[in-house]
């Protein structure tokens, strides 16, 4: 029997109860050939299971991974960046402008895409199922978790997933539930580039804002993005202010103009900016972002104790296997403190030992070690009450001593721990690290030191012989330069300076070095053996943890590796020198599409590295390079070029990759001019 579902929500909620009305529970799977109405409203038939699917939506793309099905996904836009298993998946190019050759080459059985993809649905629709999915709301996106649960028989994966964020949205409905009204604060996000702008009423943002305990402005605007004028925003007053990526230019061009000024968030200094990828999709992790929305926006009432809703305690703990003769026992546990849910690995010592830590200097007498992950709800709540007294209540959670145990802190996810060994005969070493580079990588000597706060690359080493306490402290510089070596063979950018410097670390990385028992090692240095399989350890496990915790991979695509250096495609050109009909909007798709060619995308990383070397003073002349990019436009015109033109937008641009980048743009200009 066919069943039709449509993606209307109300459409969708009265045939999914006549179901389970007639026939219990959801079915164990789709019968194919099935026949369903997408968010377009055409009928669409999957008549088997698809396994080379083209997903061209972010939203779509980490639903399906979520579920598991991220094997059936033969190839993304570049916009897709998690989970981290994306990271390997061939791109098409980007959302707005998709290569149809590129799709054409994969023969999908099956698309994902957006109502603007008209082009791609006109082009395949008679060759294989396209399906239009939009989130306008959250309850799209439960939609969307269970229609992807059904093609890709994963309805079990499914309803866990929705029940996850579902239960994200009740804990915090319930801490929300605990504020006063008239303690409720007005929240805007903040939109546009030339204009102030912010989400509609009907908006999933303003949703979003309303699950955190918010006011949003009712403005009696409908869409995605609508303008507030002067007025309005004097009289809605906002008293928290957030927004992601380009909003900080936003910020800066309004918000020190009278009126747009004198508002209170403004006065206070409450302007927050998260992940672009949690603020402007209804995605997975929609209720992870209102959690930490909230905990932002109440930040005072979430620290106090008697406000808290949920018991504080262990609730379940998952063993970890480290064969080493003086380890008892090793575990990651699962908490929940100040109401949210935080992540730690402990070692358990058959006896008291010597670690020296860079959070703590050397200890003496430890009988346990750890790593503890904070979630993001909690950052601002530990930064109010103080690591110290922060530390302490974690202890006391978890059953430990402050005299007996030593942890280190981090905001990476202990899920993503990388575990890695190293042997050579008789001596071995675990390396036992945490990564996230994203927010706060930067190069030492260049970037300037703010703030100090624990642990973004946390890295244990276990060694199975006993480390005197010169070869602790030897074994440290080792893992330091391990880590800085696979940061640089990543080619991490700082976070700070980005267009000319790679990192070296982040601002908050810690290494601790376990005494060990056994043989005793007086040498730990880079010419000992102890030394290198310290190294080796460390460099997988930073290289591993990166990749858990952020999806950056070595062989990570072109556009990201822009977007690194803070090179977007749509910022990067400028069309004002142009006397001609080409637009903007042409340029940027021939870039992509130019982009998506191998050997004009490796003309770019090539570049990247000359960059690099030339602004180290490495390389001096770029005569050849010069030369080589005027060759490289004209092929891509395919006739001869006299005077180049100005068509890269961006300031302060690094030479090497001002001329790259402008010799593609006028290799498409006078293609298509």
């Amino acid at each position: 029997m066919k069943k039709e579902i449509t993606l209307s929500i109300r459409g969708f909620i009265l045939l999914f109860s006549l179901f389970v009305t007639f026939f219990g529970s959801a079915a164990p799977g789709f019968c194919f050939p099935e026949e369903f109405v997408d968010a377009s409203g055409t009928s669409v038939v999957i008549k088997a299971p698809p396994s080379r699917v083209v997903s061209l939506v972010p939203t779509i793309t980490e639903i399906i991974f979520s579920l598991g099905a991220g094997d059936a996904v033969e190839a993304i836009t570049y916009h897709s960046t998690y989970p981290s298993e994306t990271a390997g998946k061939p791109i098409v190019g980007g959302f707005f402008s998709p290569s149809i050759d590129v799709i054409e080459e994969i023969q999908p059985d099956l698309i994902f895409l957006s109502s603007l993809h008209r082009g791609i649905k006109e082009r395949f629709a008679e060759r294989c199922p396209v399906v239009i999915l939009d989130a306008q709301s959250i309850d799209d996106l439960y939609l969307n978790i269970d229609l992807l649960g059904k093609i890709f028989n994963k309805q079990g994966e499914a309803k866990k997933l929705k029940e996850q964020i579902k239960t994200r949205f009740q804990l915090i409905a319930r801490k929300a539930a605990k504020i006063p009204t008239a303690k409720k604060k007005r929240v805007i996000r903040l939109m546009g580039r030339d204009r102030v702008m912010t989400p509609g009423d009907d908006s999933f943002q303003t949703e979003m804002i309303k699950a955190a305990g918010g006011i949003p402005p009712g403005l009696g605007k409908n869409g995605n993005i609508v303008v507030i004028t002067e007025e309005e925003w004097i009289k809605f007053n906002p008293q928290i202010i957030y927004g992601c990526g380009g909003d900080r230019e936003t910020a800066k061009r309004f918000f020190n103009r009278p009126g747009w000024k004198d508002v209170e968030a403004v006065k206070k200094g409450k302007i927050f900016y998260f992940n672009c990828d949690l603020t402007c999709r209804a995605s997975t992790r929609t209720g992870d972002f209102v959690s930490w929305l909230s905990s932002t926006i109440y930040g005072d009432e979430f620290s106090r104790t008697q406000d808290q809703v949920l018991q504080e305690k262990i609730f379940k703990s998952r063993k970890l296997h480290i064969d080493m003769d003086y380890i008892k026992d090793t575990r990651i546990f699962y908490s929940t403190i100040r109401d949210f849910e935080n992540k730690t690995l402990i070692i358990d010592f058959k006896e008291p030992l010597t670690v020296v830590s860079t959070l703590e200097g050397e200890r003496k007498g430890i009988e346990s070690i750890g790593n503890h992950y904070l979630p993001p709800p909690s950052w601002g709540i530990t930064h109010k009450s103080g690591l110290k007294d922060e530390r302490k209540r974690i202890y006391d959670i978890l059953g430990k001593s402050e005299k007996s145990t030593s942890f280190l802190f981090t905001g990476a996810d202990m899920d993503n721990l990388a575990v890695e060994k190293a042997r050579f005969k008789e001596m071995e070493v675990y390396a036992l690290v945490t990564a996230g580079v994203r927010s706060n990588a930067m190069r030492m000597s260049e970037d300037e030191g703010r703030f100090y706060e624990p642990g973004t690359i946390n890295i244990i080493i276990l060694p199975n012989m006993e480390l005197t306490p010169r070869a602790m402290t030897r074994a440290i510089i080792c893992a330091t330069e391990a880590k800085t070596a696979a940061l640089q063979d990543l080619d991490v950018r700082s976070h700070y300076t980005p267009l000319v410097n790679q990192a070296t670390g982040t601002g908050t990385d810690n290494i601790m070095v376990v005494q060990g028992t056994g043989i005793r090692i007086n040498n730990a240095g880079g010419h000992s053996k102890m030394g290198e399989l310290i190294a080796k350890a460390v460099y997988s496990g930073v290289k591993e943890a990166i990749y858990r915790q952020d999806g950056l991979i070595a062989t990570r695509n072109i556009f990201q590796r822009l977007k690194e250096r803070g090179i977007g495609i749509s910022e990067l050109i400028s069309v004002d020198q142009c006397e001609c009909s080409v637009e903007k909007g042409d340029l940027s798709g021939g870039l992509e599409g130019v982009l998506l060619q191998p050997e004009y995308a490796s003309f770019v990383l090539s570049s990247l590295a000359i960059s690099d070397d030339y602004e180290r003073g490495l390389i001096t002349d770029l005569g050849a390079h010069k030369l080589l990019c005027k060759r490289v436009a004209e092929k891509i015109a395919g006739q001869k070029i006299g005077d180049m033109m100005d068509l890269v937008a961006i300031d302060n641009i690094p030479p090497v990759l001002e001329m790259t980048l402008n010799a593609i743009l006028n290799g498409i200009y006078f293609k298509i001019k």
